[in-house]
């Protein structure tokens, strides 16, 4: 575990270092506050801190102070190292932010005592973190595939339509169907269709852009939104993740499965269209590429892009992109 010890005097830095150092303590040192601000504020902190009540740029106090309302992740741990005994002094360096102090000269023992119960907190509070961590992956994920969960997606979704709307950018939406998916749980069990789902889930993932959303809308059914995509984003997108899909076989131990997905798209301005309005589109364009076969992507836009972007004789364009050739 990593220690910072602040101090302006060079005798008791040495001391503390050497004596720290024994214990088997990672150190880090700062000569006066401000060094110790600069470490303490930076991007990977230490744990704990033994801080010098009286330092050159900032106090042990001070220093407290700043630490504590910068409210960071992960805790710091401080005990203050002080010369002042006095109920007085005591009461105003824990109320700076202080989690415990020790009087100068120290003593070791009393010293390595005050360290090992900062170091049973900051593990405590280590595992206070993953837990909360592991209970928000559980509240945000599916549990299957580990994509963002049906109201995730949707809040993402609602999220970029508020964006698009402020920032007059379009947002593209892609609804997802693995083809003839029944028919593999039916012939090959549950088992190898959780195995198409997660690898499928994989590969999509894998190829859209880091700023995309891609969830488990439900059953074998994913939602992806796609930020600033106008038509012909949205189909290259689609394509990519169709393509990914169907590159190689899905190995179970029941079988190798040939999967394939469908895909329905729509784009639109969040000034012109609602959350519901997009997923009733991509809906439609999924239905349509069913039934121009499978493994195919179909682009409906919304009826308001049709009318103010992209009207073409007043008619509704629908685009097909066939499957590639095996």
């Amino acid at each position: 575990m990593r220690v910072l010890i602040a101090d302006d005097s060079l005798l008791s830095r040495r001391l503390l270092e050497e004596t720290l150092r024994g214990w088997g303590y990672d150190i880090q040192v700062a000569q006066d506050g401000v060094e110790a601000w600069k470490i303490l504020s930076g991007d990977d902190p230490p744990t704990l801190a033994v801080l010098d009540w009286m330092m050159p740029g900032h106090t042990g106090p001070e220093l407290c102070r700043l630490v504590r309302q910068r409210a960071a992740e992960p805790y710091t741990y401080i005990l203050l190292l002080t010369s002042r005994n006095e109920k007085d002094d005591v009461v105003e360096g824990m109320d700076s932010g202080a989690d415990d102090y020790i009087t100068k000269p120290f003593d070791k023992h009393e010293l390595k005592v005050r360290l090992r119960a900062g170091t049973r907190i900051v593990d405590l509070q280590e595992q206070l973190v993953a837990a909360r961590e592991a209970l928000r992956q559980q509240a945000t994920r599916d549990h299957l595939t580990q994509l963002w969960n049906r109201s995730s997606i949707l809040e993402f979704l609602h999220r970029e339509l508020a964006r698009s709307e402020r920032d007059r950018t379009a947002i593209g939406v892609v609804v997802a169907d693995l083809d003839r998916f029944k028919a593999i749980n039916d012939t090959h069990g549950h088992f190898a269709g959780d195995v198409a789902l997660q690898e499928s889930a994989r590969r999509m993932q894998g190829s859209v852009r880091a700023y995309d959303a891609i969830g488990r809308y439900g059953g074998e059914e994913f939602l992806i939104v796609l930020p600033g995509a106008d038509a012909e984003a949205v189909r290259s997108q689609a394509e990519r993740m169709r393509n990914a899909v169907r590159l190689r076989p899905v190995h179970t131990p029941e079988a190798s499965l040939h999967v394939t997905c469908s895909f329905g798209c729509t784009f639109g301005l969040g000034s012109e269209v609602t959350a519901e309005g997009l997923i009733r589109a991509a809906d439609e364009a999924l239905y349509l590429a069913k039934r121009a076969g499978r493994d195919c992507s179909v682009l409906v836009p919304t009826p308001k892009v049709v009318d103010n972007l992209v009207r073409a004789e007043d008619e509704v364009v629908v685009s097909c992109s066939r499957p590639e050739t095996d």
